[in-house]
């Protein structure tokens, strides 16, 4: 019934000749789970720090890549190298302050910013306490600051609306928001990275405060700030210092690819991509976050593939089509690599005619512990109809694995369709498929070591990648882009 199904299927992979077929399964097997381990090994290592983007572990990375892609003998397709170098932006607010009796209260110290702005001068500001915002409508508080004892969306809306200029949100309780500053201050003190040197038009400050720090403020106490709740005009305005300046952090990364020219094909490309960044690790260093399966699997596994394909390549067996190797970095600041890639192709995005990409297949999630042999195979179908059974083809003839397809559904509520790098490819209009091991206990953790990895599994997904590639790459058409995807992009 196998060979039947491979046999039917075999039918629709138009162009793909069976002793292209043979030479697969010789360069296939070059991906062993030994050479996985050995290059894994020191991708996930301490030295590299966790690859946070924009660090000198990320920079280690990168070098460890680009060592990797010249001993192999793949060219470097950005001006002969093998780095896209660009750079992004971050603000730093941690030099915003706010005078209480003439004395200046620190970001991160004393209370929480969160919101953007750029003063050149210490501002003035009057404000006026509001209390749980239920009068609001009938207070005047355009160009002032509000001060607030509750807070939420909708009140936040009609604040803005009003016209008021700054925000103090008053704590419930002042011991536990103590407590809970350093962490608050390590997420909001830094804002997201940014490929715009500017800030967005957009611009807000809310200071999040301890009730004691408001009642200094507006020249009260917290007795009768609590007294105040019912009848908010009973406590005066008072007029505040502030100064809410951005530091601007230019942080300077690169994506890593390699490139193997196909023959008479070779204006189209085909793109296999990871991402080799992770999180990183803590203020302090005492904590890293190596994330061998996210993403050092998926980037052991292009190293693999590539080495496969030069191979091949070496000993006359070429791909018809060209195949570009790519490793983004800036994945888990937001897709940011990618994002770059795609609105800065090397090669035209015309031409690129699928993207595989590979984003944790080293471990075995709690769903298939009895089913190991097993990948998620995500959005193969979304754009194209021939991609699903080119790759179930492949997989058909060559692996004999279970392929997932249940992050698929439109009502999935994980929605990993949007959430690594397949999806700036997408978004193009280029049909993708996204493999994945789903997640686990280790994810974005510090245990996720390279002990953790099963070899043997992830050996075996990447040799799926692998054949499907090799099919993509030499069959006589590209896949058709023939279904309207209906995911929302703007998500």
């Amino acid at each position: 019934m196998r060979k039947l199904k491979a046999s039917i299927l075999g039918l629709l992979v138009l162009g793909f000749a069976a002793t292209a077929q043979d030479a697969s399964v010789k360069y296939a097997k070059t991906i062993t789970p030994e050479d996985m381990r050995s290059k894994l090994t020191i991708l996930a290592s301490d030295e590299f720090e966790g690859r946070e983007t924009g660090t000198e572990g990320q920079k280690k990375a990168s070098a460890f890549l680009e060592e990797f892609y010249q001993k192999i003998g793949l060219q470097g397709p950005v001006n002969g190298t093998y780095r896209q170098k660009f750079s992004m932006y971050q603000s730093d607010w941690s030099e915003v302050y706010v005078k209480v009796k003439g004395k200046k209260k620190m970001n991160g110290v004393d209370f929480i910013f969160s919101g953007s702005a750029n003063m050149d001068k210490e501002m003035k500001l009057s404000t006026v306490f509001i209390g749980n915002g239920d009068g609001l409508a009938d207070m005047d508080v355009k160009d002032k600051g509000v001060m607030v004892t509750a807070f939420s969306r909708e009140l936040l809306t009609k604040i803005n609306e009003a016209g008021a200029k700054a925000i103090f949100r008053m704590s419930a309780n002042d011991e536990q928001f103590m407590q809970t500053m350093p962490r608050q201050a390590r997420r909001s003190m830094k804002s997201r990275l940014r490929f715009d040197k500017e800030l967005g038009a957009n611009q807000s400050m809310i200071f999040n405060i301890t009730k004691e720090m408001g009642a200094h403020l507006l020249n009260s106490s917290v007795e009768k700030i609590d007294a105040a709740a019912d009848n908010p005009a009973s406590i005066k305005p008072s007029t505040i210092r502030l100064m809410v300046q951005e530091k601007l952090v230019e942080l300077g990364t690169e994506n890593m690819m390699a490139f193997l020219e196909g023959t008479d094909l070779k204006d189209e490309v085909l793109v296999i991509s990871s991402h080799y960044d992770h999180i990183g690790q803590n203020e302090d260093g005492s904590v890293i976050n190596n994330g061998a399966d996210d993403d050092g699997s998926g980037t052991t596994g292009v190293m693999e593939i590539a080495e496969a394909f030069a191979q091949a390549a070496k000993e006359g067996n070429g791909p018809r089509r060209s195949i570009l190797f790519l490793n983004v970095t800036g994945e888990e600041k937001g897709l940011l690599g990618s994002a770059y890639y795609a609105d800065n192709p090397i090669f035209p995005l015309e031409n690129t005619v699928n993207n595989l990409n590979i984003d944790m297949i080293g471990r075995v999630d709690p769903d298939h512990e009895n089913d190991r042999d097993y990948v998620y195979a995500i959005g193969s179908e979304k754009l194209s109809s021939h991609l699903k059974i080119i790759s179930e083809y492949a997989n058909i003839t060559y692996m004999g694995m279970n392929l997932d397809y249940r992050y698929d559904d439109p009502a999935d509520k994980n929605r990993f369709y949007y959430r690594s790098d397949h999806y700036n490819f997408a978004k193009k209009g280029i049909p993708i498929i996204f493999y994945f091991n789903g997640t686990h206990a280790d994810y974005h953790r510090p245990s996720d070591t390279v002990d953790k990895i099963e070899f043997d599994v992830m050996a075996r997904r990447a040799q799926l990648v692998f054949h499907t590639a090799w099919i993509l790459a030499n069959r006589n058409d590209r896949t058709p882009v023939d279904r309207t995807d209906d995911m929302d992009y703007n998500r």
